[in-house]
């Protein structure tokens, strides 16, 4: 007999769970997932293992090798390839975050010391490039070429969005169409990545894997948002200081939206100081009023609330479990996390 599926609670019925509470379903297999992890980062180099502890003693909150096993365990059950499936996507995910440092010329990852500011810019280079070898490695030497199929084109992606998005902040010339496939591509198809590896590790039929992947790429569009948003709100703890992307040039979905609400001399003003390199104080304070005042972060919120409400009610379509409940939750997290 068929297992009963039932729509999940409303994202908008549900309390907010914590991450803990989220990765409780699979809290021992996470554990498993730390053993794997900890196994493929070794190395004989010193040097290399030095810095490799100290990216472990750093360990982030681990959502994505938290949505691959959910996404087995929502898909069939976790296997040995489910491990090797989180092991690859935290491995790839922590080499762009390294490669991203280097390239942001970041000197602190979440408060914290970030590794091109300890060892310089060449060794966070080749330990990003390491860190991605060993993911080819571990897929390669298993024969995982579905997994390794589905993160490889995740990473040609989020190459490709981010040098989109370098591309248009030279031009500002960014548009709400070609800003979700920025966040898609950049953000969007690694969460996706996440959902299918686990599908796929569990045995899910091309249908389940792809239904799986799309609901990934959902929740990764609301989790961009939220980021986005971060830079409008003072009272947010996400790491980041308020303008932080307006410095930078960036045009996110909340400033897209006010400005389509501008009349034409508001809009010429606020992108004569968003074009500018440097912007004082003052001018970056303008532009977040306006974004607030105007109702661009309102329509933004509600655009994140929507996609993840999407994602929650196309999960509807599995079968009744403590993962698929995780992951309602997980879904609810992203809207309202804070940081």
């Amino acid at each position: 007999m068929s297992p009963a599926v039932a729509s999940p609670p409303s994202l908008s019925d549900a309390a907010p769970l914590s991450l803990k509470a989220i990765q409780g379903p699979v809290a021992p297999d996470l554990t498993t997932f730390r053993q794997h992890f900890r196994e493929a980062m070794r190395s004989r180099v010193r040097l290399l293992d030095t810095i490799v502890q100290y990216l472990l003693k750093r360990k982030g909150k681990q959502i994505r090798p938290t949505l691959v096993l959910l996404s087995a365990e929502l898909c069939g059950g976790i296997t040995e390839r489910s491990y090797r499936g989180a092991t690859l996507v935290e491995l790839l995910h922590t080499a762009t975050l390294v490669h991203d440092d280097v390239i942001d010329e970041a000197e602190t990852r979440r408060g914290v010391a970030s590794i091109n500011a300890l060892w310089k810019n060449k060794v966070g280079v080749l330990l990003g490039d390491y860190l991605l070898s060993r993911g080819l490695l571990l897929a390669l030497d298993a024969r995982d070429y579905d997994l390794l199929h589905i993160t490889s084109d995740a990473v040609r992606r989020m190459s490709e969005g981010e040098l989109l998005q370098l591309e248009t902040a030279r031009k500002l010339d960014m548009t709400e169409e070609r800003y979700f496939q920025i966040i898609a591509d950049k953000t969007g198809s690694l969460i996706a990545a996440c959902m299918a590896a686990g599908a796929a590790s569990a045995g899910a039929d091309e249908e389940t894997v792809a239904r799986a992947k799309a609901i990934g790429e959902t929740i990764g569009l609301a989790f961009q948002i939220r980021d986005d948003l971060f830079d409008y709100d003072p009272s947010a703890t996400a790491g980041k200081p308020v303008g932080l992307d307006l410095q930078d040039r960036k045009m996110t979905l909340p400033l897209i939206l006010a400005l389509e609400r501008a009349d034409d001399p508001t809009r010429k003003r606020i992108r004569r100081i968003v074009r500018k390199r440097k912007k004082s104080r003052a001018e970056v304070d303008e532009v977040v009023t306006f974004v607030t005042t105007s109702g661009g972060l309102a329509e933004a919120r509600a655009r994140m609330v929507t996609l993840a409400t999407d994602a929650a009610d196309a999960l509807g379509a599995f079968p009744v479990s403590d993962a698929r409940d995780a992951l309602v939750g997980l879904c609810a997290y992203v809207v309202a996390r804070k940081a």
